[in-house]
């Protein structure tokens, strides 16, 4: 075989890699084409409680960390800002319109280690259960950059009914 043959293979199967990885992400957001995130602003009468800076990591089925859902400004990882008010969570990720997780809509909230595309030191993640319109419930993970985990965690855990809060090491 001559070496433009073999290069005209591995470019064959670089651009078989790329559309097969395209295909799936267009499978994966039509099946969570019905997934919405609640975009919103923070309501005028909400004290914020606390802010940090964080890095948004996925969002995925509730209790599978290793689910993405390809919910519409909610899909990739982002450097975000949160801001937990007494009224509920707001999320501003990277040229997203703003999330805003009203508390009721909040599930639970605990520490984490592992998520989709993410493996840190024990409970170094922020995992978010919250209910989407349709009442399925999703986890969010968040890694704090300027903060521990467990102070984003009991941030949002303050504006909770106590039995709403939980750890998943």
């Amino acid at each position: 075989m001559t070496r433009e043959g073999a290069l005209a293979i591995m470019i064959a199967v670089a651009v078989g890699l790329l559309a097969a990885l395209v295909w799936a992400w267009w499978r994966r957001t039509r099946r969570d084409a019905a997934f919405q995130a609640p975009v919103g602003e923070i309501p005028g009468e909400a004290h914020a409680v606390a802010e940090f800076a964080a890095l948004y990591v996925a969002t995925t089925r509730h209790g599978d960390p290793l689910e993405r859902l390809a919910i519409a400004g909610l899909g990739f990882r982002s450097r975000s800002d949160v801001t937990v008010t007494d009224a509920g969570v707001a999320l501003d990720l990277t040229g997203q319109p703003r999330v805003f997780l009203a508390a009721d809509r909040i599930a639970d909230v605990g520490q984490s280690t592992v998520a989709i595309d993410r493996v840190v030191e024990p409970d170094g993640l922020v995992r978010l259960a919250w209910r989407l319109d349709d009442g399925t419930v999703v986890d969010s993970y968040l890694r704090p950059q300027d903060a521990s985990a467990r102070a984003l965690a009991d941030a949002v855990a303050g504006i909770l009914p106590p039995t709403q809060t939980g750890t998943d090491a």
